[in-house]
């Protein structure tokens, strides 16, 4: 069993290179205007559609703090600030936000977690 979670994209093109370029998502399946990506178990489909969904939130986790902060380098100047320790959930993680404004989060659980498919990050 698996599943996809469909987005609307106002900026097809722009979101589709930012996840694809920045974030290192592979491209699944290309349809006339949709686009599945893929990061290890987590599917996401971009629609293009003239009002985007900018509610929720995307999270990438990994299973190292370097994984973690080695996408901070490269996203430092779309996150409101640096990676850290969150006691609560035993994480650590920085938020983002995509080229149309969608948070994003990357992070590492700092506790087990059990298996949960694909080895994150694998595309």
């Amino acid at each position: 069993m698996a599943g996809i979670v469909f987005l609307r994209t106002a900026a097809f093109e722009t979101v589709r290179g930012f996840y694809t370029e920045e974030i290192g998502m592979a491209v699944l399946l290309e349809q006339h205007d949709i686009a599945i990506l893929r990061h290890g178990n987590l599917l996401i489909g971009f629609h293009r559609q003239p009002t985007p969904d900018l509610d929720g939130l995307i999270t990438f986790f990994y299973e190292t703090r370097d994984e973690v902060d080695r996408m901070y380098a490269r996203l430092r100047t779309l996150a409101p600030g640096e990676p850290r320790e969150n006691p609560k959930y035993q994480t650590y993680h920085f938020f983002a936000t995509d080229p149309e404004g969608r948070k994003i989060e990357f992070q590492q659980f700092l506790h087990e977690v059990p298996p949960m498919g694909n080895t994150p990050g694998e595309c």
